[in-house]
C-alpha cells in the first residue's frame, strides 16, 4: 500500500481579473518548473503543519508520541525542510477523456484491491505489492493484522474532508457562469448532451409493499370510449 498522494489538475490558463480575456500559459509545455514547484510545496506544507501543531490540532500516537513535544516537532520540521521534496508534474493532458481517466484511478479506488490480498492466517495478512526499486517486481509482504489495518486507515480521509475539491472557475458556486465565460473567451462550443448523460426519471417506492421500487417503463393510453346506441 502506498502512502497517500496529493494530485492537482491545473488548467493551462484562466480568466483575467477584469473578466474580459483568457490568460494562457506562456509556454504550452509546462506551467511551472518542477524544482520551483517542489520547493514551494514543501515550504507551504511545513508552514501549515506548524500552524496546526501550535493550535493543538495534531495528534501523536504510538511511535510518534514523542513528536508531541515542541522541541522534537521543530527538529522534525527542520530536517524535512533540508530535504529535496519530489513533486512530479506530468505533461499536459490530451483532452477531457484523458483527464477523467487519470482522476478515476485515484478517486474511485481503495488503498488495496481484493485481488492483492492473498491470505489471513494466525493474525497475519499476506498481500502482493510492487517493488518499484526493482523494476516493479511483484513481491509478497506479510504483516500483523493490526499493522495492516493501521496502514490501511492512513488512506481514509478524516471527517469533513472530501476526495475532490474544485477551485477557480470550477468552484461549485459559480461554475456554470464561469464555464460559460471561459467558452465565450475561447470561442469554444459547449459539449452536446448525449443520451448517456440525460438524467433518468427517479423511481418511486411501491405504495403496497413499501419495499420494491416502481419504475416508469411506458404509458398506456386509455382506449377510446364507445357510445352505446
Amino acid at each position: 500500500m502506498q502512502h497517500p498522494h496529493l494530485h492537482c489538475v491545473v488548467p493551462g490558463g484562466g480568466i483575467s481579473s477584469d473578466g474580459t480575456r483568457w490568460v494562457g500559459c506562456r509556454k504550452p509545455s509546462y506551467l511551472l518548473p518542477v524544482a520551483v514547484l517542489g520547493c514551494r510545496f514543501r515550504n507551504l506544507f511545513l508552514r501549515y503543519l506548524t500552524d496546526a501543531f501550535e493550535e493543538g490540532k495534531l495528534g501523536f500516537h504510538g511511535e510518534m508520541a514523542a513528536l508531541a513535544k515542541p522541541t522534537a516537532f521543530a527538529t522534525l520540521c527542520c530536517k524535512a525542510k533540508k530535504i529535496k521534496w519530489v513533486v512530479h508534474a506530468k505533461p499536459p493532458f490530451g483532452g477531457p477523456e484523458q483527464v477523467l481517466k487519470y482522476l478515476a484511478r485515484y478517486t474511485h479506488r481503495v488503498a488495496i484491491s481484493n485481488r492483492r490480498l492473498l491470505s489471513m492466517e494466525e493474525g497475519r495478512v499476506s498481500f502482493e505489492y510492487k517493488d518499484y526499486a526493482e523494476g516493479d517486481k511483484k513481491k509478497v509482504m506479510n504483516l500483523e493484522a493490526v499493522e495492516f489495518i493501521r496502514r490501511f486507515l492512513l488512506h481514509i480521509l478524516p471527517a469533513a474532508f472530501v476526495r475532490i475539491r474544485q477551485f477557480g472557475f470550477l468552484a461549485n458556486r459559480a461554475r456554470r457562469k464561469k464555464l460559460a465565460l471561459c467558452r465565450a473567451l475561447l470561442a469554444a462550443v459547449a459539449p452536446t448532451q448525449t443520451s448517456a448523460t440525460v438524467q433518468q426519471p427517479v423511481d418511486r417506492r411501491c405504495p403496497v409493499c413499501n419495499i420494491g421500487r416502481m419504475v416508469l417503463t411506458g404509458v398506456v393510453a386509455p382506449a377510446p370510449r364507445q357510445d352505446s346506441s
